[in-house]
């Protein structure tokens, strides 16, 4: 199947602009206050991958002054109309130099690595984010976890692709997401915990801390699969004390 960024889409992000914080969603961010005020000391922000701008309106609500990046103009459209004070930025594929030299306290992505293809492609945007962090600086990387395109959840459908069971490493996955009206399929790529530690060795970038979290089951929310099974990653990553990386993951997992 080939790869399509999903999100360079009109209606796509005229969809995701009206996401705040739902169902599985909610997971993803519950506990980035605490990993923020763990691992990081100043209040400079880049969310790399902003989208609709949703990321980065949670960073300033927390203090930092923040700078939100994406590839997508449509969602920097929208981002703009929701949050027209804000300050967003255009990046080329694999080009941040619209940053200048400009260096962050936090760079947060969320689920930005799920629609970032190869493995090349990956190492090279880590190696350049490494580059933008201040001293102590910190990233704090979001993704899906494999088990998101295998299971049923309060924000996602996979039932619809039982190809997913089947797919390997890199991959490509599908889910619907079933909090917008848009439900044509959304194109990720499968990328499980042992490739990404890989990526980030081979980008100079150690992790520091390491988090699946799951439903407690108290929330309001109608749970489906989150009290059990978690369906997203979060890597509190450093610049490595040694950049040399050793050999690729994936050719022994292939």
């Amino acid at each position: 199947m080939t790869f399509v960024n999903s999100y360079a889409d009109e209606t796509r992000a005229a969809a995701y602009a009206t996401l705040d914080f739902p169902g599985t969603y909610h997971l993803a961010f519950r506990d980035l206050p605490r990993l923020f005020a763990a691992h990081t000391s100043g209040s400079g922000a880049l969310d790399f991958g902003c989208g609709a701008g949703r990321s980065t309106r949670f960073l300033r609500g927390r203090g930092f002054a923040v700078i939100g990046v994406d590839i997508s103009a449509e969602m920097l459209r929208r981002a703009h109309d929701l949050d027209p004070t804000g300050d967003y930025r255009r990046v080329g594929d694999a080009d941040l130099t619209a940053l200048g030299g400009s260096r962050f306290d936090l760079v947060l992505s969320a689920f930005t690595f799920d629609n970032i293809p190869t493995r090349e492609q990956k190492v090279a945007l880590f190696r350049q984010l490494r580059t933008l962090l201040a001293e102590r600086g910190a990233i704090v990387n979001v993704v899906s976890t494999p088990d998101i395109y295998t299971h049923e959840w309060a924000s996602f459908s996979t039932l619809d692709f039982p190809e997913n069971w089947r797919a390997r490493p890199g991959d490509v996955v599908r889910t619907i997401i079933t909090d917008v009206g848009d439900r044509r399929p959304v194109d990720d790529v499968l990328w499980p915990d042992a490739w990404y530690r890989e990526v980030y060795e081979a980008a100079g970038l150690e992790v520091v801390a390491h988090e699946r979290p799951l439903a407690t089951g108290d929330e309001p929310i109608a749970w489906v699969s989150e009290t059990t099974v978690a369906p997203w990653s979060l890597y509190v990553l450093r610049p490595g004390m040694d950049d040399t990386p050793r050999a690729w993951w994936g050719h022994a997992l292939a």
